[in-house]
């Protein structure tokens, strides 16, 4: 009888003890995203590097080296989306940064909402931005849900689109920077009136600060070995320069947005978010959540390129200042913090450079409705049979072609007929191509997990290799090719082991795994899985 109560007492002591553990999370999570940053961009310039920034980020966390996205179209909106619900367009529904909407006959923008008013201009507008056609919860939300809506979660980024869309449907908060003014913005969705912290951050006016200070490179222009010369025909010179070459001077406008192409963009992008931690005090009470994006690199890489002096100096830059960040935040929460860094996509070499390489590649103009609607005029009769070529999607006018007799089939054989003669599309494809694995693997199922029943188009233009939508100059991005999908991703923090893999791993594998990490259901819409080797105790 005696043992028998020795044992009970040992089970309830046992029971009473796990009971009285806490379930282990970090004290904020600080999710990184620097838009357009191709993953060469950690090694191309690494010898330049401090050892406070990415090196450190490499040295002490776990990167996944061969991160790519599995859908197309790989652009702003949709990469954003995709790292914070865990799925692609077909199932989170942000199949671009704008698209064309059959019911309203227009294109849409990814986060208007005519239903919510900006505030923080100075004067409460009708017509902002929110969330609401992101058909997924984002890890933000889940978390919320996962700690009875203690946690907090805070977007911020330059762009609204990439605040926003990460913040996800019930964060606390998104802000993003107003053209305008200067200040640093949100929305009714949100709140009605900018907390007391950002009205005083905005009443600093850094921006106007910001933009009188001049862009010269960090170093001297003869040791950018990794880039080309400063003065190239296919960089794009910044609005009001004439050429594109340092020293670049930004304010020649009355507006603050030539701000967004200086580096300064991203310091400003810093200050504000350094002053979101302290203004709602971050961690407070439960783990907390701070989506960050820099807008900057994608907005000056689109007129200089990625082989540009300008941005290498940018990331030279950059690195100064994540290095900096990771400090404050040492100092702030020692090793209780979790951060990630990534991007949304990467971008294709401007044709002018591979030109001047011997390089494969071309400018094309994919943009065709204009042109295909009146050979289709001419040789079926139907005046307007395609509606829309948003985002190299072809939208097409089903009831009107059904009404004028003509079979799908044959309309769609003659548009690739007329499509394919151009040397710069590769190939054009159906979605009825895509569901037989017309494509090779993987582009086929990047096509199919790119695809939104209710806001893709009928049939996508797929370019060549190499081949930049528009002119020579500058860049851009959105195929399905390596230099577009193959992103960074770092770990690094709170129970990350360093180290790295090889092991191939999806945008959307990142929301799994950091839901994994703290413990809380996925995202809604997730179809990516758990990258096991970033998880705490692996071998």
């Amino acid at each position: 009888m005696r043992i028998s109560k020795i044992l009970l007492l040992a089970i309830l002591m046992a029971g009473n003890s796990l009971y009285a553990q806490q379930l282990n999370r970090p004290k904020l999570v600080v999710g990184i995203m620097v838009d357009q940053m191709r993953w060469d961009y950690l090694y191309r310039y690494y010898n330049r590097y401090g050892s406070t920034g990415f090196k450190r980020l490499l040295r002490e966390g776990f990167s996944c080296e061969q991160t790519m996205i599995n859908y197309v179209p790989t652009v702003t909106a949709a990469g954003h989306a995709a790292v914070y619900t865990g799925a692609g367009p077909a199932m989170n529904g942000i199949v671009g940064n704008d698209w064309y909407d059959r019911a309203s006959g227009k294109s849409v923008y990814c986060v208007y909402d005519s239903a919510v008013s900006t505030i923080g201009t100075g004067k409460t507008t009708a017509g902002g931005m929110s969330p609401h056609y992101l058909q997924s919860t984002t890890v933000g939300d889940e978390l919320r849900i996962g700690t009875g809506f203690q946690s907090r979660v805070i977007g911020i980024a330059l762009k609204d689109r990439a605040a926003i869309l990460p913040a996800g449907h019930g964060a606390n908060a998104a802000f993003w920077y107003d053209d305008a003014t200067g200040n640093f913005i949100s929305s009714t969705w949100y709140m009605n009136n900018l907390p007391a912290w950002a009205e005083a951050f905005n009443q600093e006016q850094r921006a106007a600060k910001y933009i009188q200070q001049p862009w010269q490179t960090l170093y001297p222009a003869a040791t950018y070995t990794a880039s080309t010369a400063d003065d190239k025909f296919y960089e794009v010179p910044i609005p009001g320069e004439d050429k594109p070459v340092f020293l670049h001077q930004f304010n020649k406008g009355k507006d603050y947005d030539l701000l967004k192409y200086s580096p300064l963009g991203n310091t400003l992008t810093l200050d504000f978010a350094k002053a979101a931690i302290q203004g709602y005090d971050l961690g407070k009470n439960a783990t907390d959540l701070l989506a960050l994006s820099f807008s900057t690199p994608d907005i000056a890489g689109h007129s200089f390129g990625p082989n540009a002096i300008e941005m290498e100096d940018m990331y030279l830059r950059l690195d100064k200042e994540l290095g900096a960040f990771l400090s404050w935040l040492d100092q702030r929460y020692g090793k209780d913090y979790l951060v990630f860094l990534t991007a949304d996509h990467g971008a294709v070499h401007s044709p002018g450079f591979l030109q001047d390489n011997r390089l494969p590649g071309k400018a094309e103009k994919m943009g065709r409705a204009t042109a295909l609607n009146e050979a289709i005029h001419k040789n079926w009769g139907i005046p307007k049979a395609i509606l829309s070529d948003a985002g190299t999607q072809l939208y097409l006018d089903t009831a009107a072609i059904s009404k004028a007799g003509v079979p799908m089939a044959s309309l769609q054989q003659f548009i690739k007929v007329q499509l394919k003669a151009i040397s710069g599309i590769g190939d054009v494809v159906a979605m009825d191509d895509l569901r037989s694995g017309y494509l090779p693997a993987p582009y086929n199922s990047m096509y199919v997990n790119g695809w939104h029943a209710k806001r893709s188009g009928d049939m996508m233009m797929v370019p060549a290799p190499g081949v930049k939508n528009g002119s020579i100059m500058g860049t851009t991005h959105g195929t399905m090719y390596p230099y577009d999908t193959h992103i960074p991703l770092v770990w690094f923090g709170w129970q990350i082991t360093p180290g790295s893999s090889y092991r191939p791993v999806s945008i959307t594998d990142i929301a799994p795994t950091l839901s994994a990490l703290l413990h809380i259901q996925m995202p809604s819409g997730t179809t990516g899985q758990v990258i096991t080797e970033v998880m705490p105790g692996r071998k």
